[in-house]
């Protein structure tokens, strides 16, 4: 069993949880996120929790596949007033920010979030892990090769479950020694992954959780679901529920979704399986 310390709240993973997507951004990959106004955007936090959300995730831009990168001044004006209103109106919410900026990251956290998740590991700013170090925060560690821009051109591995599990014996080792407390490491489901890597890590997931640290599950709605079923991102919510719960149970401990209900639900029949 894992808890988590975000700046003094305490996520017990006894179960798994959910992290619910918050993009506060006009750049999603996922229409239904275009939502600008903090009003409407706290109305959407406000369904996720009562849903059963325990994190919700803030990102200032998209990272979707040929996605353009923004600055980090930018991004900061995405993200900061959208963490200062949340962290406001819902006090006892953990607030995760969705940045590979260092800068981002620290006044996220001073605005009211209580956790750092970095699609880049560190890798796209080499002052984030000494940083999240510094704050004494939970941080999501996402495997990705290559960059957003250009990451889904072909990639290619060996043996890709092997060189993600490689990359994580690594990475933890250098966040433990800059200090990192709560580690918690995301498989980077469609990050620089083609559908046939995306199923071969999901299938053995259970690989990765020899590094005895909680499991991000990053599926929802993604190229792995709509591509597969011959459909589209609209249409995805049935096969992400189903994907979802394969990740559960290969051992994720944190689902970030999108539609929190559903995978709440999910959850629910999960544990109720492995307790009978």
């Amino acid at each position: 069993m894992y808890t988590l310390n975000c700046r003094g709240k305490l996520l017990s993973l006894e179960t798994p949880v959910v992290m619910g997507i918050i993009n506060a951004t006009s750049d999603s990959f996922y229409e239904h996120d275009l939502e600008t106004s903090i009003d409407m955007l706290l109305g959407k936090v406000a369904g996720m929790i009562n849903d059963g959300a325990a994190i919700i995730d803030v990102g200032g831009q998209s990272t979707r596949p040929g996605s353009d990168r923004l600055t980090a001044e930018i991004e900061l004006s995405h993200v900061l007033p959208v963490i200062t209103a949340i962290h406001q109106r819902f006090p006892n919410t953990i607030i995760s920010v969705d940045t590979y900026f260092s800068l981002v990251a620290e006044l996220a956290v001073s605005a009211g979030a209580g956790m750092v998740n970095d699609i880049s590991a560190g890798e796209m700013d080499e002052g984030m892990i000494p940083t999240v170090a510094r704050l004494g925060v939970p941080y999501v560690c996402m495997h990705m090769k290559g960059r957003p821009e250009s990451m889904q051109q072909n990639p290619v591995y060996e043996d890709v479950v092997k060189e993600v599990l490689d990359f994580f014996i690594a990475k933890a080792d250098q966040c433990r020694k800059a200090g990192i407390k709560d580690l918690i490491i995301d498989p980077g489901f469609g990050f620089g992954k083609n559908t046939a890597h995306n199923f071969a890590l999901l299938k053995n997931m259970e690989v990765i959780k020899m590094l005895e640290v909680p499991v991000l599950a990053g599926v929802s709605r993604k190229g792995m679901v709509y591509k597969t079923l011959a459909s589209n991102v609209e249409a995805a919510l049935n096969g992400t529920t189903v994907l979802n719960t394969i990740a559960l149970m290969n051992g994720a401990d944190i689902l970030r979704v999108h539609d929190v209900k559903e995978a709440m639900e999910a959850i629910k029949l999960v544990v109720t399986l492995e307790q009978s």
